[in-house]
């Protein structure tokens, strides 16, 4: 038996009803907001992973799906969205329209990587990204946003764990501080922190080694370094979200996995559902668009992960209102009363009725049983008998009542009876 590939899910009915449900609910919350959709490859040239996310970082060295294809061009199945979004941006010349620019994506994405609870090989985000601004005021809307999202679900044990992790003048800085801390214990970290002390110590932060975490006890943090600007915008950020009453925590080790990152950089955790408590992150990239190819451009924005929502909903024990059951089920005794009723039924659905009736040739009692078992409203009987006095049986399946209405109105009647 030819078996999915390990890392990756497939996801059946009625799961997908709750997939739909939560991607409705932020299809809105993006109308709401002011953002619009847009859709980008799956795969991309894998320079632009390399020059958006960061050769040195994990993404990029370790775990991205990578591959020349048939023209002998180096191919990468994307590993998020904000690269692709923002090479669109720069291709696509959006610059000249208004701004800031407000998008939203929603789809899979890929990294090779150990599968474990709330992390997959193939997973899905849902990410929003703001071109065109600097104002801390988006930093603040973007983690509004999330927030919001989270708490129409029903999750509400949230916390925002939020930092500065500055602008390139404030990284040389750091790095030089952070160098000079370090350089005495070279010899006792792990292999790829060696490696990244030299290209871009920050990562060292990112490291999962104990004694790699060890030796960063007392190290500078990029929020020891912060220039004026950096300071008084990470101070801006703070007060749109107190004025929102939106709590966060300060963590000064946060730094994200991404190179891209500027400023702002903030994760929202839900400790409920194990290691993999970060349910979002995001932050500022302002110096994305030109590491690209494009402009000197600012950005700011978000990804969410839809496998780990429902792995917190699970936790949370939050059950979604989803609509899983049918409106009429018709039961139909014998070929001509079939024939009748396939008739109705797709009349009901033209009214935009959720109908259904049996396909399998079933006893009336299997009938029956498949319309409770399909949680159906209504029952409409048809047999030989009924079609011979034109007349039809309409069984309402929370109080077992039965009235008999003639053939001619039953759409009419089944109508009225679900819209009432």
């Amino acid at each position: 038996m030819i078996t999915r590939p390990k890392g990756t899910n497939d996801f059946l009915p009625p799961t997908t009803a709750g997939w739909q449900y939560v991607e409705n609910i932020l299809r809105e919350m993006a109308a709401v907001y002011g953002y619009r959709e847009i859709r980008t490859p799956i795969f991309e040239a894998t320079e632009l992973f390399q020059r958006g996310v960061g050769e040195t970082t994990d993404i990029v060295t370790k775990e991205m799906y990578t591959f020349s294809d048939k023209g002998g061009r180096s191919i990468t199945l994307r590993p998020e969205g904000t690269a692709s979004t923002a090479r669109a941006f720069i291709e696509h010349k959006l610059h000249g329209g208004t701004l800031p620019l407000k998008l939203f994506y929603m789809g899979p994405m890929f990294r090779y990587e150990r599968p474990q609870k709330g992390r997959f090989r193939q997973f899905h985000q849902f990410g929003i990204e703001v071109f065109g601004s600097k104002e801390a005021s988006v930093d603040g809307e973007i983690i509004a946003f999330a927030m919001d999202f989270y708490r129409r679900l029903g999750l509400t044990d949230l916390k925002v764990r939020l930092n500065s992790v500055g602008c390139p003048v404030c990284r040389a800085e750091h790095k030089r501080r952070l160098q000079e801390f370090l350089r005495p214990h070279l010899e006792e970290m792990c292999g790829d922190c060696r490696e990244r002390f030299e290209k871009n110590p920050l990562r060292i932060f990112d490291c999962k080694q104990e004694k790699c975490q060890s030796l960063l006890v007392g190290a500078p943090t990029v929020a020891d370094c912060l220039c004026e600007d950096c300071r008084d915008h990470f101070e801006r950020v703070k007060a749109y979200l107190d004025e929102a009453d939106i709590p966060y925590d300060l963590d000064p080790f946060l730094v994200r996995g991404l190179d891209y990152y500027t400023k702002t950089a903030f994760e929202i955790i839900l400790n409920e559902i194990g290691a993999q408590s970060a349910i979002c992150g995001g932050g500022r990239y302002d110096g994305l668009i030109a590491d690209i190819g494009g402009s000197d451009m600012p950005g700011v924005g978000f990804a969410l992960g839809m496998e780990r929502i429902f792995a917190a909903l699970e936790t949370a024990g939050v059950t979604l209102p989803v609509e899983d059951s049918l409106d009429v089920f018709f039961v139909a005794l014998g070929e001509s009363a079939k024939t009748h009723c396939f008739a109705w039924l797709e009349a009901l659905r033209k009214e935009g009725l959720r109908a259904e009736m049996d396909h399998m040739g079933k006893s009336f009692k299997a009938q029956m049983k498949t319309a409770d078992r399909e949680k159906a409203a209504f029952v409409v009987i048809c047999g030989d008998n009924e079609l011979e006095n034109n007349e039809i049986i309409i069984k309402n399946m929370a109080d077992h009542a039965q009235e008999t209405v003639s053939a001619a109105s039953v759409t009419e009647t089944i109508v009225r009876r679900i819209k009432s």
